[in-house]
């Protein structure tokens, strides 16, 4: 039996360029409603027809983070809808989501990687070992589960596996700040607590599971450490690259800063995208990528027939386009107010 390996490839050369990329790039051009409006159409050109579900992005967003008896009243809503059943992606990728967030169950010969574990331990124990044994999985092969970000609709359910199954928990470090003592961006009354540290994963480290390898990238913006990772995947046999975008949504107030490490992280990663090359593009909420239709639409064609995750290396960097573009409509937003 192989041990689960993490091994640092190279120097976080990559996440320092990313700041620098960052730490500049608001004063290329003053900010206004017509380059506001002119960022808008960029990404609406881009999306094209396929990718308009990214286009959410462009919308205006608020300057002060939600919280209180309105963050509450979201989050009981969402988590209060029906779940869709399990499904499955590739010949080793699972989804299973409630209908709000997606976690993923990526299987290897020694054992099943969950990156994100939902919101509490009922979902947890219900939607995810729950639709695992629907989808004839073990789910005491769960060796590591993988939290893209500190938020917890995506850590509320990894203390569940950590007790039962002694699974390990990679974060970033940015994001173990926060969950290990920090102070939480979303605190929500239903909403489990955070794991406690366990391993942390630095840009360009990888970790490796039998007969897979996954790539950790930090992608900053959503949340100070989010985690990107990448993994080959097969469907009907054929080899495929994944990458996982690990936050989508600029619900974090009027932090320009922010907004500029997530459109130096897009640009990073479609460039990324374009040379592994990358083929398949994937989110934690399914508002995103469409996963629940994909899902559905792949168990009706079969293993052996076009897979509708598969959208091509080109649709990657364009969805990744759309979304660095939209964060640089609402940076400039922000910036004229």
């Amino acid at each position: 039996m192989r041990h689960p390996m993490l091994l640092l490839l190279s120097a976080t050369a990559g996440a320092a360029a990313l700041f620098a990329y960052g730490a500049g790039s608001a004063a290329d051009a003053a900010a206004s409603q017509a380059s506001v409006d002119a960022y808008v159409a960029q990404a609406r050109q881009l999306a094209g027809d396929d990718l308009k579900a990214l286009l959410t992005l462009c919308q205006p967003q608020p300057a002060v983070r939600a919280s209180g008896a309105a963050l509450e009243r979201f989050i009981d809503r969402a988590i209060a809808a029906p779940s869709p059943p399990p499904g499955q992606a590739f010949d080793n990728l699972y989804y299973i989501a409630t209908s709000w967030v997606s976690a993923w169950a990526l299987k290897t010969s020694d054992g099943i990687i969950l990156i994100d574990a939902l919101n509490n331990t009922r979902e947890a124990q219900e939607l995810i070992e729950g639709g695992m044994v629907k989808l004839g999985l073990d789910p005491a092969q769960i060796k590591f589960v993988v939290v893209t970000h500190a938020h917890g609709d995506h850590y509320g359910g990894a203390n569940y596996f950590v007790q039962k199954y002694k699974a390990h928990v990679i974060a970033s470090e940015a994001d173990w700040a926060q969950m290990d003592g920090g102070v939480l961006e979303f605190p929500y009354k239903d909403w489990m607590s955070p794991p406690k540290r366990d391993r942390v994963v630095k840009d360009g480290e990888t970790l490796t599971l039998g007969d897979t390898t996954m790539t950790f990238y930090i992608t900053p913006g959503h949340t100070l450490g989010t985690l990107s990772p990448v993994f080959n995947v097969t469907s009907g046999g054929s080899p495929h690259t994944v990458m996982l975008w690990g936050g989508t949504a600029f619900n974090f107030g009027k932090e320009v800063p922010r907004l500029e490490t997530y459109i130096a992280a897009t640009d990073r990663m479609a460039g990324l995208a374009r040379t592994l090359p990358v083929d398949v593009l994937i989110s934690n909420h399914a508002g995103y990528d469409g996963a629940l239709a994909k899902a559905r639409l792949r168990a009706e064609r079969g293993a052996q027939g076009p897979n509708p995750f598969v959208i091509g290396p080109a649709a990657v960097e364009r969805s990744l386009q759309v979304m660095g573009t939209c964060a640089k409509a609402q940076r400039d937003r922000f910036l004229t107010m």
